[in-house]
Order: C-alpha cells, then structure tokens, then sequence
C-alpha cells in the first residue's frame, strides 16, 4: 500500500499548491493580508486531493485484482504527477496532477460556483471556519466527480 510522501513528492505537491494559490488570489479577489491564508489552502487543497486519490487507487485495483502501486512523481514539465506501477514495477499510466486539481476546482476557467463559495467563506471566516470551509469543498459534488473521472482514467489508462 501507499506509504508516506516522499520530501520531493511533497515538494511537488506544495508546488502544485503554491500555483494553485495564486490563481485563488487573483479569482476571488483576495486582499494582500489574505494571501498567507490563501497560500494555506492551495497547498492544503493540493496535497489532501492528491494524497487521498493514492490509496484509493490501489484499494480499487486490488479489489479488481490487479493491483497497482500509485505514487507521485515528477512529470518532463517538473510537475507533479501520479503514476501508477505494477508490482513488477512496470508504468502502468501517468497522470498530471494539475489536471486533476483543473478538474475538480475550475469550470472554464473559472472556480466552480460551488467551490468559490466555500473559499470566499473560508477567506473572511475563522480558522476553525477556514477548516470546516476546506473539508467541504473537498467533500463537495464537483471535486468527488472530478476525482471518479481522474481514477477512472489513471486506471485504464494505456502504458506509456
């Protein structure tokens, strides 16, 4: 089963955070005292869509008995990535990790409506707010969707 994120894997997910954080900031209109907080939830976002997709995978391919590995590495563009192994450790797919958080958190573009509600509440809320705000959009109906599509394609997808 999966074990803990590698330093370099989580480097590459904080990236994916930091950059994700940025695009929350220009999105949602964040004041300048804001963008520490909104730094806090790109790479909170980032890291628990990535880390829960992980075991999730290889729950599912072991239940389909043909059980896969999933880790996070970094792609030819230095992002990072999930790839899934077989345990004889041949590629099985690889997957970008920013198209995943695109998925679930964007539409066209924009945040999903869904989404941008529960961050705007987070940003002027309390802490304990911020924490609920962050659990719910991880919960909501647009990020589950995206991460069934991201699973369905990071398991049958073709070796590359």
């Amino acid at each position: 089963m999966t074990s803990p994120l590698s330093g370099e894997a989580r480097a590459l997910l904080i990236e994916e955070g930091d950059q994700l954080s940025r695009r929350l900031a220009q999105q949602l209109h964040a004041p300048l005292e804001r963008q520490e907080r909104l730094q806090f939830y790109g790479r909170s976002l980032a890291l628990n869509l990535i880390q829960a997709l992980l075991p999730t995978a290889e729950q599912i391919t072991w239940r389909m008995e043909r059980p896969l590995s999933a880790h996070v590495v970094s792609d030819l563009r230095g992002r990072a990535a999930l790839q899934t192994v077989t345990f004889d450790g041949e590629l099985h797919s690889t997957l970008p990790a920013d198209d995943l958080i695109e998925a679930a958190l964007f539409v066209n573009g924009r945040l999903h409506p869904a989404v941008r509600e529960l961050l705007l509440g987070a940003l002027h809320g309390s802490e304990h707010a911020a924490t609920r705000a962050l659990v719910a959009c991880l919960k909501s109906r647009p990020v589950l969707d995206a991460a069934q599509r991201y699973l369905q394609g990071l398991l049958r997808a073709p070796r590359q």
